[in-house]
């Protein structure tokens, strides 16, 4: 589409709002008129050459008594959606009366399928009706927007009555979803701390659809393939991953369709997701687009898809999901679950104040094992994902099940403030469960942080992007699997490591003479009992030897352990107390995967030459594994060289002394 039309259209709308909602709604409550409103302006549209055969089919629908009829209506219409009301909007701008206006207007808006339904529903647009109405701008704003001056229409308008001079060019669906997400965009930037939730800069989009298909470009086929996005907010990365394929798909002479799904839970980007499937002439795609929780409500657990492409909330609370689904330890979702080689279950559960990582399981659940190319995954993290929890946590636990089964392909680096609601550094995740031969126990990292072109002027937090130059880069690194300062490839086990826990004995000294609280037995006579064991034990016990001592006072065990915190005390010179260990002396260490002699050697190398009485206690041995950036990319600041500070130093001093001479001079 003509970009100067483009702009024309979007002004216009965006005009509508400053000239009739500025006195009524705040400048952030104008989505909540224009983008409804919209929507029903351009469906309106396309449903105006067919209203006179919708409402003729209704009249035959409603004598024969037939209750559902809106198939029928639909297909009358020619598309997935229709207005059974006796109205168009333009009908509307004749109500003189704010009331009748009202009325005709709620019929209007009753008229239309049960899928526009939920988008005003999720919109919550009827809740605006009577402010609009109160404030008698109702029928200023339908006029704007059927005015001649602007058209939602796929028909074009034109300036003379024989039709040769085009005065506005016909809309098609794809130019009407670019207005309606540049509109998006727009109202993004009015509200700018909500904007980074829902709307992933279209750079960082553009680059993660690449990541997806271009590896696989020349092995797409005349085929249908799937999309998916579990946190798909306002369908961008749906649409750009839709562009893309088909433009490749194009250019390697290929025949392809492509079906969009998705789950969102905020009910107004819901609502726009899915009035933009609408508004692009995807009315089926608008139907796999889902409402509510991926976590708790995954209304897609049956499908399997070819590509996943997401940015789910990050260092967000999952808590309520996890109330729902039972609580963490009774989560038995096998998304969130899994079984090692030797049959023990391992739970990938993370922490309930973020759950970034089970977006990006989902997503592993519903990759497809047996096609070709099987399933390609774009997701986008905080750095949270990488490393956050120990050997063992859930996150960790999510880390290993991915490297175990070599899903990663690469991930990368993305430089600090190019979101819109957060500066933090984010990382890109890509996965794939048919990686090609040389990526085989390998991942990519990948630093970008210092690839960005600065922006002119700031969007919210967001102040540089990645540029198609830019992102040709990062693809190329990619796909030629380059090394450098910048790309690095390691095995998977690089990121793997054993926690062991290093124990030292317990040692202890015996003070015999030392008194026994009268209280440590409920009998007084056990007391008793007890002291005389102890002055009967012969004097040539070592008292530096706990079990000898303590056999000798022939005493119950249970008996010994009361007692034993008042007569004793730790003493390094002592001799060990078999089996038990010193809590005080404890340690944990990790042991990297790539350790040449692995736990043994390190224990003889870092362990067992400072303390010799060291031992490990296998049973909590448990394996970590985490991602550094900082550990493989880390710069450090060169320092200045001695000399030069000198140097430094003496020119101030002299530059000191000149001041001081001019300052005394002019007092002399």
């Amino acid at each position: 589409m003509d970009n100067q039309v483009h702009n024309a259209i979007v002004s216009f709308i965006w005009g509508i709002a400053d000239d009739c909602l500025r006195d009524v709604y705040v400048r952030g409550k104008y989505r909540d008129v224009i983008l409804p409103m919209t929507v029903i302006r351009r469906l309106d549209a396309l449903l105006e050459e067919t209203k006179p055969a919708v409402l003729e089919m209704k009249k035959q629908l409603d004598a024969a008594k037939i209750d559902n009829q809106w198939p029928a209506l639909c297909n009358t219409a020619g598309q997935a959606f229709c207005n059974a009301s006796p109205f168009l909007l333009k009908d509307l701008t004749s109500r003189s009366k704010a009331q009748t206006l009202k009325a005709d207007f709620i019929a209007y808006l009753d008229g239309f399928s049960p899928n526009v339904q939920v988008i005003l529903d999720k919109f919550k647009f009827r809740n605006q009706i009577d402010t609009m109405v109160d404030a008698d701008i109702l029928g200023a704003v339908i006029e704007k927007f059927t005015s001649s001056d602007i058209n939602l229409s796929p028909n074009p308008i034109y300036k003379d009555a024989d039709k040769k001079i085009i005065k506005h060019p016909g809309l098609d669906n794809h130019g009407m979803g670019t207005i309606f997400e540049e509109l998006i965009r727009k109202f993004n930037e009015e509200n700018n701390e909500e904007a980074g939730e829902h709307w992933t800069p279209r750079d960082v989009v553009e680059l993660m659809a690449d990541l997806v298909f271009m590896p696989i470009a020349d092995q797409i086929k005349d085929a249908s393939y799937s999309c998916y996005d579990g946190a798909c907010g306002t369908g961008g990365m749906l649409t750009v991953a839709q562009d893309r394929l088909l433009k490749l798909a194009k250019k390697q002479g290929k025949e392809v369709a492509i079906h969009l799904f998705g789950q969102e839970i905020n009910p107004e980007t819901y609502a726009i997701c899915t009035a933009d499937m609408l508004l692009k002439g995807d009315g089926e795609e608008a139907e796999h687009i889902m409402y509510g929780s991926t976590l708790s409500d995954d209304q897609h657990a049956s499908r399997q898809f070819d590509f996943m492409l997401s940015n789910p909330p990050y260092g967000k609370s999952w808590k309520t999901d996890c109330e729902k689904m039972g609580g963490k330890k009774d989560i038995l979702d096998t998304r969130f679950n899994t079984y090692l080689d030797d049959g023990e279950e391992m739970s990938m559960i993370p922490r309930t104040s973020d759950g970034q990582l089970l977006f990006l399981l989902n997503n592993i659940g519903k990759m497809k094992k047996d096609t070709e190319l099987g399933s390609r995954i774009a997701e986008v993290h905080n750095g949270s994902s990488l490393f956050t929890g120990d050997a063992g946590s859930g996150e960790s636990n999510a880390r290993r099940y991915m490297l175990e089964n070599d899903l990663v392909e690469a991930i990368i680096a993305v430089p600090e403030n190019m979101f819109y609601n957060t500066g933090i550094g984010t990382f890109i995740w890509i996965l794939s469960n048919k990686k090609e031969e040389r990526r085989k126990g390998k991942i990519q990292l990948i630093d970008a942080t210092a690839m960005k072109s600065p922006l002119r002027k700031n969007m919210g937090k967001k102040n540089c992007e990645f540029t198609p130059e830019i992102r040709k880069e990062i693809i190329r690194l990619f796909l030629e699997m380059e090394e450098n300062e910048v790309s690095m490839i390691f095995d998977n086990d690089e990121f793997a490591y054993w926690n062991i826990t290093v124990e030292r004995p317990l040692r202890l000294r015996v003070y015999p003479e030392r008194e026994i609280p009268a209280d440590t037995f409920k009998k007084a006579d056990e007391l008793t009992t007890v002291k005389k064991a102890i002055a009967s034990v012969p004097t040539d016990i070592p008292l530096d030897d706990w079990m000898a001592f303590a056999t000798a006072t022939k005493l119950k065990k249970g008996q010994l352990n009361k007692i034993r915190p008042f007569i004793t005390e730790k003493d390094p010179t002592a001799k060990p107390i078999e089996g038990e260990a010193d809590a005080d002396l404890r340690d944990t260490e990790n042991v990297p995967f790539t350790y040449e002699g692995g736990i043994d050697e390190f224990m003889k190398n870092e362990v067992l030459s400072f303390e010799p009485d060291a031992y490990i206690d296998d049973k909590k041995t448990t394996i970590g594994y985490e991602v550094s950036f900082t550990k493989y990319f880390y710069k450090p600041v060169q320092l200045r060289d001695l000399s030069e500070i000198i140097e430094n130093l003496r020119n101030l001093e002299k530059e000191a002394d000149g001041v001081l001479a001019d300052i005394m001079g002019g007092v002399l």
